[in-house]
């Protein structure tokens, strides 16, 4: 009785974990594929190029999308959270042309390669560890509040090497957080009730957070491993 509900557990909870993962990489071919796109047409690009203030309108719907699929979950039913966490995937892509045309393709191949590996040792760790991460998550995000702050200031001041000291401490900060965040999902499985739909609509949200942390983790890896194209 005792293995069989073990059995039980692990099931659902390797399947949550697979349906987290299957979400989080569907999103991010969303966003290569929009970021590609939208890199490709010219007049895409004349436009966000053009009008700055088109992006900065698109970044403000992003945080409103983060804020209704994390906090509002529970209100939302498992297709509006689907189609949102595909949106935001989209407009992240949107954002992320202009990266595209920045760099060459070689170093954002080589980039995304090397992020891959990152994340899948950061995510093995967290998943199989038994250390309790919660506690470092805290402090994590108190350091990247730190970071956000320090690279406002460095808009003004653009110095290069700081530009680059924060790149570094970003690495180190997305890198941990995958390592936490994973736990906290692995947990979170293990927590939910057996509702269909509440364990999906929790899968969804998860993704959007491994997404996040992905995302970062290669924007920031970037600014070491990213080849500018000759202008």
């Amino acid at each position: 009785m005792f293995n069989q509900e073990v059995y039980t557990y692990s099931y659902e909870q390797s399947h949550f974990m697979a349906k987290v993962y299957g979400w989080m990489c569907a999103a991010l071919a969303v966003t290569a594929a929009t970021a590609w796109y939208v890199a490709s047409t010219p007049i895409f690009m004349h436009r966000i190029i053009e009008q700055p203030w088109l992006l900065l309108l698109i970044f403000l719907a992003q945080l409103a999308l983060v804020f209704v699929l994390g906090a509002m979950r529970d209100r939302l039913s498992y297709p509006v959270a689907i189609l949102l966490f595909f949106v935001y995937a989209m407009s992240v892509g949107v954002t992320l042309s202009l990266i595209i045309q920045a760099y060459t393709l070689a170093s954002l191949f080589s980039t995304f390669i090397v992020t891959s590996g990152m994340f899948g040792g950061m995510a093995l760790y967290g998943y199989v560890t038994r250390t309790d991460l919660g506690a470092m998550r805290n402090i994590l995000i108190m350091m990247l509040w730190g970071l956000i702050l320090a690279m406002l200031v460095n808009m003004y001041f653009q110095r290069m090497w700081f530009d680059y000291a924060i790149s570094l401490v970003g690495v180190v900060i997305f890198s941990l957080l995958t390592a936490v965040d994973v736990q906290k999902i692995k947990e979170l499985g293990f927590s939910l009730t057996a509702d269909t739909n509440t364990r999906a609509k929790a899968a969804v949200s998860a993704a959007l957070v491994l997404y996040l942390d992905f995302l970062n983790l290669f924007l920031f890896l970037l600014r070491f491993t990213g080849n500018r194209r000759e202008q």
